[in-house]
């Protein structure tokens, strides 16, 4: 172990209470050390940090020296880990994948790990409570899903971010269960379990909290650390990197990593986290907060995504501009001037929405995105009618979707009894009548009205119905 990572970091378990707090004093943020760091001054990570995106070092002068030196020598591998502990990631995993997309955009290689393994044991970082075992093959179709959404996502960036003035690094998506599953657990403690030491693993915050908890901790999930630790081991030995992006709830486990591969191998690496990224009001966001915005399309739509960021309030735009977009700092802070100038036309909100939706949903999902908001917010029938039968159930995910058989002298009342919209009977007639019902952003006020083509039924056969202020009702023709 180096010296500079003994006297930091206190490891010793003897040292107690004090040296947990002289551990925590070490890990300054970043911005901090970058102002003081000239090799850094035009570089990557001193960029990412003004940006926001990079908050801690370790080892403590990672960022002082070491790590500027080491990527201004050449093209270098940093990876960063994702449990499929869910079918989609979500918001709060974006900005860990931006974060691969600005090192793949300065030349270095990306890996993006998926934890079909790790996510059967259950990172206890954040957690009150222990996870809920996933069978394999959930885990198995979480990592497909994920996968997909992961190299969709480093796709879009290619085709609408990168400049093509400088070569992109490669990336690869793995998956840490192809190097576990042929490991029987007596090999694996032979093998790994030997550089780890109790003291060391019980110091680590996400332990301490747990065993404070009344439910305490498994043995399951205690073991997590080592995973993490040997799978940058493995990905330091196979692929040469020597590099882990994470939350900053990770910092913990980047530090288990560290320490395991300058035993074994003496060889040094580097951690970095990001922020986690919350809400308005300072909850995290995910899934376990309930409160998640999802990267895949069957979960939030790419109007949904659209709509979260650009409802954000004004006092989180400029930061969020700079974590989640690929805008010029210098463009930001000229948006953000116009946005002063002028708050009314909120130009900086809607920079950010487009340009996010565009990066998780391309740039199909970007308009896609803009006319679900034109047929919603701003009654607009040429958007409706451009829309496709997915869009609309998108838009309007709890209304019902119904197909009806178009006859001869179909009425307003009929197409509204027929999808249950109104109560049979005078009631529902006089709900017609007065003005309760609309077809198509249109007031349809005349109970036996008899449907008209391009007014009542849009060009692509849908009717969009509302009664009252919220219930929606979407109706697909079919032709006799």
């Amino acid at each position: 172990m180096a010296a500079s990572m003994v006297r930091g970091c206190c490891y010793v378990s003897r040292h107690g209470s004090s040296c947990l707090l002289r551990r925590t004093r070490t890990f300054l943020t970043l911005k901090s050390k970058f102002h003081c760091s000239p090799p850094a001054l035009s570089g990557l990570l001193f960029s990412l940090n003004k940006r926001g995106i990079l908050k801690e070092s370790f080892p403590e002068n990672a960022a002082q020296d070491q790590l500027p030196r080491l990527l201004q020598s050449g093209a270098q591998t940093v990876y960063c880990g994702f449990d499929p502990t869910a079918d989609s990631l979500h918001v709060g995993n974006l900005l860990a994948i931006i974060g691969l997309l600005h090192f793949r955009s300065a030349g270095h290689h990306v890996l993006a790990v998926l934890g079909g393994a790790t996510a059967q044991i259950g990172d206890p970082s954040g957690k009150t409570s222990e996870r809920e075992r996933l069978s394999a093959d959930t885990v198995e179709e979480n990592t497909r899903s994920i996968r997909e959404s992961i190299q969709r996502i480093f796709t879009n960036h290619e085709l609408h971010f990168h400049d093509g003035s400088r070569k992109l690094g490669n990336v690869t998506v793995l998956n840490n269960l192809s190097w576990y599953k042929n490991w029987g657990v007596v090999g694996f403690l032979s093998e790994a379990g030997r550089h780890f030491r109790m003291g060391t693993m019980l110091s680590r915050h996400s332990v301490q909290s747990r065993l404070r908890s009344a439910d305490g901790m498994s043995l399951t999930e205690f073991t997590y650390q080592v995973f993490q630790a040997y799978d940058f081991h493995h990905l330091n030995q196979i692929y040469g990197c020597k590099i882990q992006l994470g939350g900053t709830d990770q910092l913990g486990n980047l530090m288990s990593g560290h320490e395991y591969i300058h035993k074994v191998t003496g060889e040094e690496v580097y951690g970095l986290t990001i922020p986690l990224v919350t809400s308005s009001v300072g909850d995290k966001l995910g899934k376990t907060a309930g409160n998640a915005v999802w990267l895949n399309r069957d979960k939030t739509s790419p109007f949904e995504l659209y709509q979260f960021f650009l409802r954000q309030p004004d006092a989180s735009v400029e930061g969020y501009l700079k974590l989640f977009t690929f805008v010029p700092l210098a463009e930001i802070e000229k948006l953000m001037e116009q946005q002063r100038q002028d708050p009314s036309k909120r130009l900086a909100h809607k920079r950010l929405a487009a340009e996010v939706t565009k990066l998780v949903h391309g740039k199909e999902g970007l308009e896609s995105a803009k006319r679900c908001t034109n047929a919603l917010y701003h009654s607009s029938v040429q958007a409706l009618e451009e829309m496709s039968d997915e869009e609309l159930q998108e838009l309007f995910r709890e209304a019902p979707f119904q197909e009806l058989l178009l006859e001869p002298g179909t009425t307003v009342i009929d197409a509204c009894r027929k999808v249950n919209a109104i109560p049979d009977g005078p009631r529902g007639y006089r709900m017609v009548s007065d003005g309760a019902v609309w077809l198509n952003h249109k007031r349809a006020d005349k109970p036996e009205q008899v449907l008209i083509p391009k007014l009542h039924i849009l060009s692509n056969g849908l009717t969009l119905l509302r009664v009252g202020k919220r219930n929606f009702y979407i109706i697909k023709w079919l032709s006799l």
